[in-house]
C-alpha cells in the first residue's frame, strides 16, 4: 500500500502543469471538497526546483479558482434559493460537505461583511469554496465579483506557494523522512474520506436525493 501511494504521489509531482493547477484549482472552488493545500504548495515545490514558475502557478492557481468561483456564482444565481435549498438537502450535497447549515453560515457572513467577503472570504476555511453562492443570490455585480475574488485567491495562494517554498528549503529532511511523511499523508488522507463519508450520511438522516 505503501509503495503504491508513493508511486501515486511521485506521479502526481511528475504531471503536475499550469494546466492541471488551473483545473484542480477551479474544481477546488466549486462546491466538490477539494482542498487547494494539495495542488499549490507541491506545484511551487516544482518551481523552487526549478521545474515551473512559480508567478504562474500562482496566476494559474488565481484564474482556476476565479473560474470555479463562477460556476458557484452562476449555479447560485440561476437557481434561486429555493431549488438551491432543495439541492443541499440531498445526499450528493451532503457527501460533498454542503448543507443548509453550511450555506446559512456563509449567507451570514456575506451579509454581514458585503461584497468585501468574497476576498476575505477566500482566507477562511468552510467559507472560502462557498462564499461566490450568496454573491449569486444577491446578484452581486460581476466585476466587483472576479475582482475581489481573483484579489483573495491570489492572496491565498501566495500564502500556499510560500509554504510550497519552505518545504523545499527542508528538502534535506523531507528526504530522510520520506516514508514517515508518505505513511502520515495517507493516513490524513483515509481520516479525510471517512469523515465526508460520515458526515454526508449522518446529514443525510431523513433526507431523500
Amino acid at each position: 500500500m505503501g509503495t503504491l501511494f508513493q508511486q501515486i504521489v511521485s506521479w502526481y509531482m511528475v504531471h503536475i502543469t499550469y494546466w492541471t493547477v488551473f483545473l484542480l484549482m477551479t474544481i477546488e472552488s466549486t462546491i466538490i471538497p477539494f482542498p487547494s493545500e494539495l495542488v499549490i504548495p507541491p506545484a511551487a515545490f516544482k518551481a523552487a526546483n526549478g521545474d515551473m514558475n512559480i508567478f504562474l502557478v500562482i496566476f494559474f492557481g488565481s484564474m482556476g479558482a476565479v473560474a470555479g468561483s463562477l460556476i458557484n456564482y452562476y449555479m447560485a444565481k440561476w437557481l434561486g434559493n429555493k431549488l438551491l435549498m432543495k439541492f443541499v438537502n440531498t445526499r450528493l450535497a451532503h457527501l460533498m460537505m454542503v448543507d443548509q447549515s453550511a450555506i446559512v453560515k456563509t449567507e451570514q457572513y456575506f451579509l454581514k461583511n458585503g461584497k468585501t467577503s468574497t476576498l476575505i472570504g477566500r482566507l477562511i476555511p468552510g467559507i472560502r469554496h462557498l462564499i461566490s453562492i450568496p454573491a449569486g443570490l444577491a446578484n452581486m455585480k460581476l466585476r466587483d465579483f472576479i475582482l475581489y475574488t481573483a484579489i483573495g485567491a491570489t492572496a491565498w495562494n501566495v500564502i500556499l506557494a510560500t509554504l510550497g517554498y519552505f518545504f523545499y528549503s527542508q528538502k534535506q529532511i523531507l528526504d530522510k523522512y520520506y516514508k514517515e511523511l508518505i505513511f502520515a499523508i495517507l493516513v490524513i488522507g483515509a481520516i479525510y474520506v471517512l469523515y465526508l463519508l460520515y458526515k454526508g450520511l449522518k446529514s443525510n438522516n431523513g433526507v431523500k436525493a
